[in-house]
């Protein structure tokens, strides 16, 4: 299945790009679902049709969904409060009511993740549109399913649930009551459900479409969100700068404007060789119903571009190291930041940061520097001569 997350910057036009490019596949004969999060049924306003709880039919193969929030949040809470009652009891903790439940923040970009799981498992589209929010906030959700899991792990390892028949025992020789089984059997779900998640996100299918406004500020942004995805791992399939001008506007007032974008546009196709950068004109009001979205001629889905892969290089015969290539585009030096915990490395990039398990090999090694070259982050690993093999 094919899935395109539709980020960038904020006020750029990305529901409106979303809702376009889903309709454009529909159209296509792809069975289509376009999902979005947001709290304003920005969906409704670009294609007609009223979205919420339950996925409704926006047009021939094409369906939106704008799940709730707020009923998810609920029917967790109560199942949690269900299951940890005995906990509660012990702690003369008051239950809560369904009614009097509201969602938290996050808890929308949670049920949206929810529905991006459900509706790859459910097999019944071949395309998903993710109208996800602005590309920072956009990063923090789809790396949330690896955190959370790396949490669980580290807070209920697996390695210990061996001991699960030592509980009671534990419990009496201690005089407080121990983790009860529910803990458990909730971590796994969760971590089941987690992975889900994940595998949707990592599928080679999944990529990113950047939607911005040409100029300084879209400039940043696209500097800034090309980071935080080349750390996530997650590959660009194309940029959108949206709301064009058209040339030849007589208006002295929208010049300055004009020749702003123009700077921008042919920079960007510099840059990216004028292969993955698309332009989406402004139609001098705001798109509304599908004739609109057509005219807007937004790119077609194609094919998944391939993931980079972070490469380990062997150079111990030439220079006695290990290097590790983690290629971030845009990464400023001064913004890079390493730290090794053990067998994980904690890469910091700017406003964003990742923990990435180190491969195999490397964790034999210890670190021996790091370069900014091109794009690339290149980090050296000399072999641990206590771990490393020895050789004649």
């Amino acid at each position: 299945m094919r899935t395109i997350l539709i980020t960038g910057q904020g006020g750029s036009g990305r529901t409106t790009v979303a809702a376009a490019t889903a309709l454009d596949a529909a159209r296509a004969g792809a069975r289509t679902l376009v999902l979005s999060a947001d709290r304003i049924d920005g969906l409704r306003t670009v294609l007609g049709v009223a979205t919420g709880a339950e996925p409704v039919r926006a047009a021939p193969r094409l369906t939106a969904w704008r799940p709730d929030a707020a009923a998810g949040f609920r029917e967790d809470l109560v199942a949690f409060q269900d299951r940890a009652a005995s906990v509660l009891d012990l702690l003369g903790a008051g239950r809560l009511d369904a009614e009097e439940l509201t969602p938290l923040p996050g808890a929308e970009e949670l049920a949206l993740l929810r529905a991006l799981r459900d509706a790859a498992l459910s097999e019944a589209y071949d395309l998903l549109v993710v109208d996800l929010p602005p590309a920072p906030q956009a990063l923090a959700l789809l790396g949330l399913p690896e955190e959370l899991r790396r949490y669980l792990r580290r807070l209920l390892p697996p390695e210990r649930q061996a001991a699960r028949a030592l509980r009671p025992v534990l419990g009496r020789l201690a005089g407080v009551p121990m983790p009860a089984e529910w803990l458990y059997e909730t971590a796994a779900r969760w971590d089941v459900e987690l992975a889900a998640v994940a595998a949707v996100v990592e599928d080679p299918g999944t990529s990113v479409r950047l939607v911005v406004e040409p100029g300084p500020a879209g400039a940043d942004h696209l500097r800034v969100a090309s980071v935080g995805l080349a750390l996530r791992g997650l590959p660009v399939d194309g940029l959108i700068a949206n709301r064009v001008l058209p040339d030849g506007i007589q208006d002295s007032r929208l010049a300055g404007l004009v020749a702003q974008q123009r700077k921008a546009l042919e920079e960007w196709e510099e840059r990216e060789g004028g292969r993955s950068v698309r332009r989406v004109a402004h139609l001098g009001h705001d798109p509304r119903g599908v004739d609109d979205l057509t005219a807007l001629r937004v790119p077609g889905t194609g094919d998944a571009p391939a993931r980079v892969e972070w490469a380990v290089t062997d150079n111990l015969a030439e220079e006695g190291v290990l290097v590790w290539r983690i290629p971030l585009p845009g990464a400023i030096r001064e913004e890079l930041d390493l730290i090794r915990r053990g067998d994980e490395l904690v890469v910091t990039a700017g406003q964003f940061r990742r923990i990435v398990p180190l491969p195999s090999a490397l964790r034999r090694c210890t670190v021996d520097g790091a370069a900014l070259r091109d794009g690339c982050l290149r980090i050296r690993f000399a072999p641990d001569p206590r771990l490393w093999p020895r050789t004649r």
